[in-house]
């Protein structure tokens, strides 16, 4: 097993112990990416190694794993957590984009399983020094890839209110966009926003504090700022173009999105492959979690599961 050396930063530090992580309709991705017996798999958000550990064991002894992610502290994690399948696992700190340069690492000339889960880790989201949590008080810092030059805070205290209310509504789809985009820059004016608490506080301002059984009125907002932050839709556009023409033939990829914003155009894109008569969606278009695993892991409630497969011609 490989992974590349990375610099820590202090919010690399784990914060007491984070729950684990359950992978996400971890069943119906191994039903659909397993069935052709796959020997190179990818785990395009490896995460702490949920999904690549129950792909591993389900595929064939012969089967190799290449497991990307930005989080280089989820990597580490990941590493451990797949020791045991040893030289069967390569895990590589890169984003969507870095694929066919680890693919060559790897020594993959195409992919057999391919599998993204854009969602985010409950490794990463309990953790207040990341600052994506609403709950948990912490560093407005909002990056998955810890190297990144851009957090959180810099687009909160530097953009212009005209592009923070182009972001809050494009990407949260907030409707008091133009709103808080004005309270954030006059909160600016006084002192730095820091926190995440402080964010929170200010949009709360706007559109009130939380109310039992709803969505916090500040959802919307941190959704889109960690959007603009990590370029997650750019990057969700990469892999939609290009991973389809790296699969081999009868080649599965299996996407799991969470909101329409990612849903919308990994749907868009499979049906104009599937149209285009080398590919089809033999799961059916879209599958979400079961009652029952829904009830054990809140967090999957949002999940759309979507699979393609190439044709074998």
């Amino acid at each position: 097993m490989t992974i590349p050396n990375h610099s820590k930063t202090e919010h690399d530090k784990p914060v007491g112990h984070p729950r684990a992580h359950e992978p996400v309709m971890a069943q119906e991705v191994v039903q659909f990416l397993c069935a052709k017996r796959p020997l190179r798999i990818v785990d395009a958000t490896v995460g702490t190694g949920g999904h690549a550990a129950a792909l591993l064991a389900a595929a064939p002894e012969a089967a190799c794993l290449l497991g990307l992610d930005r989080d280089g502290t989820a990597l580490a994690v990941a590493a451990k957590t797949l020791s045991r399948f040893g030289s069967r696992v390569i895990l590589h700190h890169g984003d969507f984009a870095d694929l066919t340069a680890a693919m060559r690492h790897a020594g993959f000339a195409e992919i057999d399983a391919l599998l993204a889960d854009l969602g985010m880790s409950s490794f990463v989201l309990d953790d207040p020094n990341r600052g994506f949590s609403l709950r948990l008080d912490g560093p407005l810092d909002m990056r998955m890839d810890q190297q990144s030059p851009t957090c959180a805070k810099d687009l909160v205290n530097d953009a212009s209110e005209a592009e923070l209310a182009r972001i809050i509504w494009a990407y949260g789809q907030e409707p008091a966009a133009r709103r808080i985009a004005r309270a954030i820059v006059t909160a600016r004016r006084h002192r730095e926003i820091a926190t995440t608490g402080e964010l929170r506080s200010i949009v709360e301002g706007v559109r009130g504090r939380a109310r039992r059984g709803r969505i916090h009125p500040a959802t919307r907002t941190f959704q889109a700022l960690r959007i603009a932050v990590n370029h997650e839709l750019e990057q969700l556009g990469w892999m939609l173009e290009k991973a389809p023409a790296l699969l081999s033939p009868s080649g599965r990829i299996a996407i799991i999105a969470y909101h329409s914003l990612e849903d919308r155009p990994v749907k868009k894109r499979f049906l104009e492959l599937a149209a285009s008569g080398e590919f089809n969606m033999p799961a059916g278009r879209l599958l979400r979690p079961c009652p029952a695993e829904v009830a054990r892991n809140a967090r999957a409630r949002s999940a759309r599961l979507r699979c393609l497969a190439r044709v074998a011609s």
